[in-house]
C-alpha cells in the first residue's frame, strides 16, 4: 500500500508534513514530490503515470493560490485524489474554493485549509477498505482517541 504526496512548491513542505505523519502512524508507505501543474506539467504527467504503474493507491495533493494541482492530477488518473488547500493568499479561501469546486465527474476530496494531517487520515480510511490490518489500526486509533478525550475531560473544565 502506497500513497503519493505531491505539492507545488518547496515553500509548502512544512504544511504538507502532516500527511506524511498520519501515513507513517499507520505504517503506510509514501513518496513525496514537489511538482507544479503550471511550471512542469509534462513531468507531473510522467510521475502520475509512474504512480499508477507502481501500485500507488491514492494521491494527496497540496496547492495554494490558483490551486490547480489537485484538479490537474484528478484529470489524469482514476486514483483517489485528496486536495489540501494551502494558505498562500486570502486566508487560503481562494485555494479551498479552487480545489473543492471541481467540474462534474472529476472529483477531488478536499480537507480543511493547511490540514494535510486529515488528508493523510482520509487516505488511511480509503486504504482500510482493502487492507484489514489498516482497518484494525484505524479502529484502535479511534477507540484510543475517544478514551483519551473522555479521560482528559473527566474533571470538568475550569476557567
Amino acid at each position: 500500500m502506497k500513497v503519493a504526496i505531491i505539492f507545488g512548491s518547496k515553500s509548502d513542505t512544512e504544511k504538507m508534513k502532516g500527511a506524511a505523519t498520519a501515513l507513517t502512524e499507520f505504517g503506510v508507505e509514501y513518496k513525496a514530490y514537489i511538482l507544479s501543474a503550471h511550471r512542469v506539467p509534462e513531468k507531473l504527467s510522467e510521475v502520475i503515470k509512474e504512480l499508477e504503474e507502481n501500485g500507488f493507491e491514492a494521491i494527496i495533493a497540496g496547492a495554494g493560490l490558483a490551486a490547480h494541482l489537485p484538479g490537474v492530477i484528478a484529470s489524469q488518473t482514476t486514483l483517489p485524489v485528496i486536495g489540501v488547500p494551502i494558505n498562500a493568499a486570502i486566508d487560503g479561501l481562494d485555494s479551498l474554493f479552487s480545489i473543492v469546486q471541481m467540474p462534474k465527474s472529476i472529483p477531488v476530496a478536499t480537507v480543511g485549509i493547511n490540514n494535510s494531517y486529515n488528508a493523510g487520515m482520509l487516505a488511511v480510511q480509503i486504504l482500510s477498505i482493502k487492507y484489514p490490518e489498516i482497518k484494525e489500526k484505524l479502529v484502535k486509533f479511534r477507540k484510543d482517541m475517544k478514551e483519551k478525550f473522555i479521560k482528559d475531560n473527566e474533571e470538568g473544565v475550569e476557567f
